[in-house]
């Protein structure tokens, strides 16, 4: 690639002006915007995004990217995500993460949040530690690590699923606020919390972690009263939680009947598809498509370990030996394709929950989850059936199939 020294392109009768950077076409794609998709038009690249110009205006000396007609998305960004390739976040280990960060590349994932689990607090300090450390590499060779993910140990033991109970803690703010410049979003219990939910608040009002209820056997009113004490999210919602009934709305029934953002893992197994537009016409741009991927993610079925645990994964489904259900092994790029399959949600909708709606959870949404100009340049190119051919990460290409 070339240095362009000085590129005017303009774009909506505004003058886009690039100094110093490389300008980039991107022709022949269906380019999906935060609010539908552009037919017959080129998305114009730096290192942020430039701009979208019909083809015939693409500036003189721009590299051209031939999307040959498939799909020009944002970068998605997966908040829940244990491991990839047989390795886990818990591995507490450089190798093991930046094994995840670059096998999730070919998913389209852009940005993530590596999550810990229930186990020994040493190795969920580790885990943090590590992912501390790299990121604060410069040109990672990887997905970006936006932050971790910590998924408990402050859980209910009623709804552990796979967490193993003997690590699992009351809620400690202390903890999370020594390592709030890591943590983006904790899962925790509210009911282990005190009444007053002192926890949840020192952690609202002393960090910027995102607070979110999940693994939890709290009743409705409880979780209700947390979102009042700082609960914004609630983690894989349907699962590890108390259901939605007529006179019991439990924990499902809170977070639909709030203002919290919600993660829906979307391999078809954990929630049926059925309900995939019902929790949308709810939720609207609050909900955020995940993995919770395992270790055994891009690999054949087989058994494999979580946390120490065995894991059997087979018919797309892993479970423990006992058989209950334990995480994924779904793709971020299909997530999005069996909800827009299975569902009458707009694409552009499918593509904005695992994007867009991911980025304002975790408050980036002014520098990442859409194509909007100024926006660092995190784009995917996939073909008709949204299989990734490439992912580019802050204008540069970080993966080609």
């Amino acid at each position: 690639m070339g240095a362009m020294i000085f590129v005017p392109c303009k774009f909506n009768d505004i003058i886009i002006l690039v100094t110093g950077a490389v300008m980039v076409a991107i022709k022949n794609g269906k380019i999906i915007l935060e609010d539908g998709i552009e037919l017959d038009k080129a998305l114009l690249f730096s290192d942020k995004i430039e701009g979208i110009v019909n083809e015939s205006e693409i500036p003189d000396g721009a590299e051209i990217i031939d999307a040959k007609g498939g799909y020009v998305s944002p970068g998605f960004i997966d908040l829940h995500i244990h491991g990839y390739l047989t390795k886990d976040v818990c591995d507490a280990n450089e190798e093991s993460v930046r094994t995840i960060s670059k096998g999730i590349l070919a998913n389209g994932v852009t940005g993530y949040l590596p999550t810990t689990m229930t186990v020994d607090m040493s190795v969920v300090k580790g885990a943090i530690d590590t992912c501390r450390a790299l990121m604060k590499e410069e040109d990672f060779d990887g997905s970006t690590i936006l932050g971790v993910h910590a998924e408990g140990p402050f859980i209910s033991e009623a709804k552990k699923g796979a967490q193993d109970a003997k690590y699992i803690l009351k809620p400690d703010a202390e903890f999370v606020k020594q390592n709030a410049d890591v943590i983006r979003i904790i899962t925790l219990a509210p009911e282990e919390d005190d009444a007053d939910f002192s926890a949840i608040r020192e952690i609202t009002e002393k960090t910027d972690v995102v607070v979110s209820m999940g693994h939890t056997s709290a009743d409705y009113d409880t979780a209700i009263a947390s979102t009042k004490a700082g609960v914004k999210h609630a983690t894989h919602l349907f699962n590890a939680m108390t259901p939605m009934t007529h006179r019991a709305p439990g924990v499902v029934g809170a977070a639909l009947n709030s203002d919290v953002s919600c993660e829906l893992i979307v391999d078809t197994y954990h929630v049926n598809p059925a309900l995939f537009n019902m929790v949308y016409k709810v939720k609207g741009r609050k909900l955020c498509f995940i993995t919770d991927c395992l270790p055994a993610g891009g690999l054949p079925e087989g058994e494999y370990t979580l946390g120490g645990a065995k894991i059997i994964y087979k018919d797309n489904i892993c479970k423990l030996v006992d058989g209950t259900i334990a995480g994924s092994v779904l793709h971020l790029n299909k997530g999005v394709w069996n909800v827009y399959n299975n569902s009458s949600i707009p694409l552009h909708e499918c593509v904005n929950c695992a994007s867009l709606n991911p980025a304002t959870t975790l408050g980036i949404a002014d520098k990442k989850g859409s194509l909007k100009v100024g926006k660092d340049a995190d784009i995917v190119i996939l073909d008709a059936e949204f299989n990734v051919e490439k992912t580019i990460i802050g204008g540069k290409i970080k993966y080609e199939a």
